[in-house]
């Protein structure tokens, strides 16, 4: 009997360990399609007036990097974590430079003129 407890404990923490991987893994490919879907949406004009990399050099590197985490889920632990650096640097430094340029929620407008009452 205690033999089959033991068993049972272990898968158990093996099911565990399984739902939690699949969990990290999504959370890791909804970072790394954000990262895709936002330079997609903006402007090539504003990587380069950003002073940054080109669009399609972030969407090549970002697309690989969603490729790789789709391609991983629940699965292939390290190549995710390794595939969501370059989205992380995308969210991280381009999207906020970029963000003023248009494209995308929150873009930047033209103050109004007059005194607003």
């Amino acid at each position: 009997m205690a033999a089959s407890a033991g068993y049972a404990q272990g898968v158990l923490l093996v099911t565990l360990q399984q739902y939690l991987m699949l969990g990290l893994s999504l959370v890791l490919f909804g970072v790394e399609a954000w990262a895709l879907i936002d330079a997609a949406r903006r402007p090539a004009a504003a990587f380069l007036a950003a002073g940054k990399r080109t669009k399609n050099f972030w969407l090549i590197l970002t697309g690989v990097a969603a490729a790789v985490g789709f391609i991983g889920i629940g699965g292939i632990g390290f190549l995710q974590f390794v595939a969501v650096v370059p989205a992380g640097v995308y969210l991280a430094d381009v999207r906020p430079a970029v963000s003023g340029y248009g494209g995308g929620r929150g873009g930047r407008r033209p103050p109004r003129s007059g005194s607003g009452w």
